[in-house]
This record gives C-alpha cells, structure tokens and sequence, in this order.
C-alpha cells in the first residue's frame, strides 16, 4: 500500500529488499503501474494483412494474407529516432513513426495453403520450447456430407485438412499431418490442444482423438488414437477373433469405458442389495440410449497422462447455442485406459473445483515464462471477486454453473500473458477488453487503465479506430487487441463493415 510511484525509488527498493520466496516475479511485474503504453500512434501505414497475435516469448508477430494462403511473420523491435535539444520528450514523433516497419522488421513470408485450401485465420498454437508454429489449412465445409462408414450422421465434412509445423526462425514447414473428409474444429483452436510437446487433435466426424508427439527434430508423430480402440491390441484382439465378421454390434471403446463407469457408479450408489437393481433402472437403464448417443464435442490436457473430454448430443456440434443442449465431462486416463471421474454441466462438484483450481485447468506448460501469471479466480483475489459477485447476483444457482461449466474444456493458449490485464495491478471494463483472444464489438470511448492501489488514477488508455472517432456510427464495428507479453506494446485493430482496417499502435514512450 506504501510503495513508491517513482519508478527511480522502486529501483533502489528492488536493490535493498528481497522478495518472499516464490514472489519475485509478481514483484518485478509491480513495474508495469510506472511503465504503461501511453503513446498512441492512430491509423498506421502497415500492409494490408490479418495479424493474429504474438507469441508467448514474445519474439514473433503472426500474421496471414487477406486471401488466406500466405504466413508473414516478424520480429518486433522498437521505434528509435534521435532529436536535437534539451527537452526531446516534447518533440512530436517523426514521420516513419506512422510507418508499421519503424515498429515491425517481417522475417518471411510463406505460402502455406495450396489449391483449394485456406489457412485457418484463427488458428494458431505456438510450441514455445522448440520455437515451432502450428498452423492449420483446409478445404471449404461440406455441410450434407454422406455418411462413410464410421461417420457421425450430422456432423459436416471437410474434404481436407492440413496441419503444419513450422519452425518460425526461418519459416521452414518441418511436417505435416493431413485429415481427409473429416472435422476438426478449427475456430480458435477450438479443437486442437497443445500440452508440451504433445498435441490432442479431436475429430469430431468420426469421434476419434489423436495424440501426436512433436519431435526435437522437428517431426509430428502418432503416438495413440482413442475412439474406437482404447488399447494398442484392442483392433488386433476384436480382428484375430473374427467377432466383427460375426455380425455383432459394438460401442466405441471409449463409449464402453464411459458406460461401464457409469453403472459402477450408479451401483455403488445404492447399498442395500434388494433395492439397488430399481436404482440401477432409474438412474443407469432409463437413461442408457442418451449415454450411447452422446459423442465427444471438446477435448484438453490436464497433465501428460489425464485427458478432460466434453461429451453432448450431435445436435449440439452442428448449433450455434451448444449451451442450450445438456453435456457431461469425462476425465480419461491415457494409461490405464479408464474413465476415473462424470460429472454433468450443472454438478456443483465439478464446479466447485474449477473455482478451487482454476489454473490446473489452464495446464501452461513448465516451459511457458509468462503463461504460467496468467490472471484467474484460483490465483487472485480481484478475480475471485468478480466471479462471486456474479454468483451472488445469478437468480438461479443451477444455471449459473451451467454458464460457467461452458468454459470447459478451456481453449489452448485464449489468453495473453501480458502483465496490463494482471488485476492485481490494473483494473479495467472486462465487457469491452480483456485476456481472453476474442472480438469485441467497438466502442466510441476510450478503454481506461485505472490503478488498482490508487483508486480513481488512470493509468492508460487504449482507443482503437481513428483519432477523430467514428464518424458515423451505424455500421457494424468490431475491435481485437493485440497485447506484447512483456512490452509495454500493444495493437489495436478495428474494422468496419465495407471500409479499410484501422491499426492503432500504442507504446511506452
């Protein structure tokens, strides 16, 4: 409460008191209240591309081609100019600090899409270990697909879908894993997780995740598939006792594990013997077709081993307002092949335990230097706050962890690490900006910083859009920001229906 606003007295406080162990880094962040993106440079002259973030180390910029088959990536660097006189910070900015190349230098430009296919614009995961990028192309959806053999009828098809490894050093494509007249839900990642150097892929058409290995050398590996076989020998065993070509039926072994879980459960619910075969019909055998229907809609990591899968009905795939539609989490152990927890959307168990432990949830890799500070409700006091007072204000509790629930399984690498949406240091309209990589519909005014120890001062200001504001404000405007892990940078990016993209780009100076 008593710490100086000079940054210069914070130095010699940093020099003469040791943190508490463990606390060093959240001291250090303490920096960013005297060091904020205060400069605002409207409107910049920079190429005509969709820049979709920075990377968690900070070193590259991620951009694609408007006609979605190139890669660009740059380096960021640092506007430098030099001024004669004493007192340079009240010289205007040069001309070439409007120019995107003062602030960017691009490493390459590579095409990665081919033919008929297009890069996901919003897909991108970043290997921080290797310094790798994932990336994904694809062919247009096919939403009336026929229904192969092993297909979900419902759910639509692509006829191909690329993923590539890239070493984004020198922007050389190192391998490449191909999906063909399947579906992958590519928006935002949605349905890719990355966990070190393992990578889940979930195809929802034909209800199978596969784990793949990225290599040091650069390669994508198989590791296991999970859908119909569970075990390495489980396609062999069913194959060498001809019990497919006898004309039986049978589960997925995934679905199989989930519904033996289930009756053992609901068994061991009921004690007393002579009742537990009624319990056993109105909580197991009354509901078993709605568990044989169910498929896999998400999947995520919890740790190397442990797997947090979204099950719901096809219907909910292929809708806009999956949240209507009810849905159960399975946690799925890779080793030992079985379903170790159930828990329905509105189970205040599981909820219980996402507001306990939040971050587990996240899984941020041991490698990542910033992902690990990312702000939540299990690591901040101001967040858990916030999360309660929604809770108190819900007028019915079911619903409200219902509501919650939809953020799981969480969305690999959603959020910047960047230290201004830390609500320890700042607080700020989490309805119009936050951490999480989404877009938001633009505001007329400008989004305000204000300092958490000190009420009321505003620390910064981030305005997308121009200068003069928008000058009519019937059309649709939507904004992204672009926020620097550890740089007091940011970009923002405003676009109007019909007109040219508006960059903005805001700095320390």
């Amino acid at each position: 409460m008593f710490r100086s606003n000079n940054i210069t007295a914070r130095v010699f406080e940093r020099q003469l008191h040791t943190p508490r162990p463990g606390a060093s880094v959240n001291f250090v962040r303490q920096f960013y209240e005297n060091i904020v993106p205060s400069c605002t440079i409207y409107d910049v002259d920079c190429p005509d591309h969709y820049f979709r973030k920075f990377t968690e180390d900070g070193k590259y910029l991620i951009s694609f081609s408007r006609n979605h088959q190139d890669l660009i990536v740059y380096r960021p660097t640092w506007l430098s100019f030099s001024c004669k006189g004493e007192d340079c910070d009240s010289h205007d900015l040069p001309p070439k600090a409007k120019r995107f190349d003062s602030f960017f230098t691009q490493l390459y430009c590579v095409c990665l899409a081919s033919s008929n296919e297009f890069i996901c614009k919003d897909f991108f995961l970043y290997a921080g270990s290797h310094q790798f990028g994932i990336f994904a192309t694809s062919t247009a959806q096919s939403p009336e697909a026929p229904a192969t053999e092993g297909a979900v009828i419902g759910v639509p098809s692509i006829e191909k879908i690329t993923f590539h490894l890239v070493r984004l050093e020198d922007g050389v494509v190192l391998d490449e894993k191909a999906f063909c007249n399947d579906f992958v839900n590519l928006a935002h990642s949605m349905g890719v997780f990355l966990y070190e150097d393992l990578l889940c892929i979930t195809s929802l058409r034909y209800q199978t995740i596969h784990i793949l290995q990225i290599r040091d050398s650069g390669n994508l590996v198989d590791v296991r598939m999970i859908g119909n076989f569970c075990c390495e020998d489980d396609e062999l065993f069913i194959s060498s006792h001809d019990l497919v070509t006898e004309g039986r039926s049978f589960l997925s072994g995934i679905k199989q594990r989930l519904l033996s879980f289930i009756f053992r459960k609901t068994w061991d619910e009921e004690a007393d013997p002579t009742l537990r075969v009624q319990h056993l019909k109105m909580k197991f055998y009354c509901y078993f077709q709605d568990y044989v229907d169910l498929i896999m809609w998400k999947v995520q990591f919890l740790d190397r081993h442990h797997l947090l899968i979204k099950f719901g009905s096809v219907d909910g795939v292929v809708s806009r307002g999956p949240d209507q539609h009810a849905a159960f989490f399975a946690v799925y152990n890779m080793e030992t092949t079985e379903i170790v927890a159930f828990y329905q959307n509105s189970a205040e168990e599981l909820y219980s335990l996402f507001e306990r432990f939040s971050d587990h949830f996240h899984a941020a890799s041991r490698n990542s230097l910033h992902g690990n500070f990312i702000t939540s409700h299990s690591n901040n006091v101001h967040a858990l706050e916030q999360l309660l007072t929604l809770k108190n204000k819900a007028s019915s509790y079911s619903q409200f962890v219902k509501k919650m629930m939809t953020s799981l399984p969480v969305t690999c690498q959603s959020q910047s690490p960047s230290p201004y949406f830390d609500l320890s240091l700042f607080r700020y309209d989490d309805k119009l900006i936050s951490s999480t990589d989404r877009h938001r519909h633009a505001t007329e005014h400008p989004i305000k910083f204000i300092s958490r120890r000190q009420a009321n001062i505003l620390k910064f200001k981030i305005k997308p859009g121009s200068e003069a504001g928008a000058q009519d404000a019937r059309p649709k405007r939507i904004s992204s920001f672009l926020f620097h892990p550890y740089l007091p940078f940011a970009l923002s990016i405003q676009q109007t229906f019909m007109q040219p993209t508006v960059v903005n780009i805001h700095f320390w100076r």
